[in-house]
């Protein structure tokens, strides 16, 4: 008697469709996923920049009233209006720009310079002035705030008199 053996079943070739299926639905969560960080990296890729210009605004309005006397101001006696800052003699001129009311003060397009800086439209700049006593010297303490889209960027700064 000759015993014949079972017959072998052909080995399978490629997948099913279940396993296409389930291949399908990973990669598309892992697409989901790698999108969803992509999309967070793009929108606040450019919050660096808008801090810069904001730090750069603080910087420029900072460096603009320390370069002016600690104990001088203008004659006159009215700062309410926040007049024209190309006269300004003295850092405590600046005291005007306190943000109160909000119209008090420096807008990014106003700027010194005879070219209004565009990228600057919706930043305001509020100044404080006040005066201190550090080790027995007296000083002005200006402290800039920058706000605008999003950002808000304080710098602060020291005067004395006769430096």
């Amino acid at each position: 008697m000759c015993i014949k053996p079972f017959p072998q079943r052909a080995r399978q070739q490629g997948v099913t469709l279940i396993e296409l299926i389930i291949f399908i639905i990973v990669i598309s969560v892992g697409l989901v996923g790698i999108l969803a960080v992509m999309n967070t990296t793009v929108r606040s890729s450019a919050q660096p920049m808008v801090r810069k210009q904001a730090m750069a605004m603080a910087d420029a309005i900072l460096e603009e009233i320390l370069a002016k006397d600690a104990t001088l101001t203008l004659p006159e006696t009215d700062f309410a209006a926040c007049g024209n800052r190309a006269l300004y003699v003295g850092v405590q001129d600046y005291a005007c720009f306190d943000g109160a009311p909000a119209t008090a003060v420096i807008r990014g397009i106003d700027t010194l310079g005879s070219t209004p800086i565009g990228a600057l439209v919706g930043f305001t700049a509020a100044v404080a002035v006040a005066p201190v006593a550090v080790s027995g010297v007296a000083l002005q303490r200006v402290a800039v705030t920058v706000t605008g889209s999003g950002e808000t960027i304080t710098l602060f700064g020291y005067r004395a008199a006769g430096f």
